[in-house]
């Protein structure tokens, strides 16, 4: 067999396509380079942001209403929060004078401005409460109570007792804030149990402290999912 041979005048193979490497002028080349370094600022920043934390005073017990603000009562720490520090008091500086709280602050929580105000009458006073029995469980600083009387009945201790329809226990008041919870201290003291300071209303004050007087018990019931550990 022959090989074919091209006639004459037949058109030769095209020369083979090179391709050139891009210049440093190259618009592609350029674009490229603004991506990457574009990415890896971004990359930085967005670490660098996750671990910024700024300081916060969080509450070093639990603190109540009515009680002033001072720096002992609470610590710093240092917390990463999205919107910044507006809603919180910072630690960036000294804990304003003339605070009271507003709300209970658990213990840890971190103070809200919300949560203080300056110095006002809340229209809340304390006023101490010894239970007859063992004081109920969850029943701490902080937490949230009622106060019933229980009166006595027929034929105790102490008089003639009362008639069967005024021996029925009623409430005095609902959703007080516990204040404080005195354990007895001291060879001297009277009792064995707890004395309960809590937050009453100027306006259940006179029937609060009638009770207290009156022939029978303030009875302390703890609100469940309140404070308590």
């Amino acid at each position: 067999m022959h090989n074919a041979k091209h006639p004459l005048g037949a058109p030769s193979s095209p020369p083979a396509v090179r391709l050139r490497r891009p210049g440093w002028r190259d618009p592609r080349l350029l674009l490229g380079l603004v991506l990457v370094a574009s990415s890896v600022a971004l990359g930085s920043w967005l670490v660098a942001s996750a671990g910024r934390t700024v300081p916060v005073y969080v509450a070093g017990e639990t603190l109540v209403p009515g009680q002033a603000l001072g720096a002992g009562d609470v610590s710093v720490r240092q917390v990463r929060l999205e919107g910044g520090t507006a809603a919180y008091l910072s630690a960036e500086d000294p804990v304003p004078e003339g605070l009271v709280l507003t709300r209970t602050v658990d213990e840890g929580e971190l103070v809200a401005r919300s949560a203080v105000s300056a110095e006002v009458d809340l229209g809340l006073r304390p006023v101490a409460v010894e239970p007859a029995g063992p004081l109920p469980r969850g029943v701490v600083t902080g937490s949230t109570v009622d106060l019933w009387f229980v009166p006595q009945p027929a034929g105790g201790a102490g008089g003639a007792g009362v008639g069967a329809a005024e021996a029925a226990p009623r409430e005095l008041a609902t959703g007080l804030t516990v204040a404080e919870v005195a354990e007895p201290d001291g060879t001297f003291a009277v009792g064995t149990e707890p004395t309960v300071h809590v937050l009453v209303p100027v306006a259940d004050l006179p029937d609060v402290l009638a009770a207290l007087a009156a022939e029978g018990s303030v009875e302390i019931v703890h609100v469940p999912g309140s404070a308590s550990r």
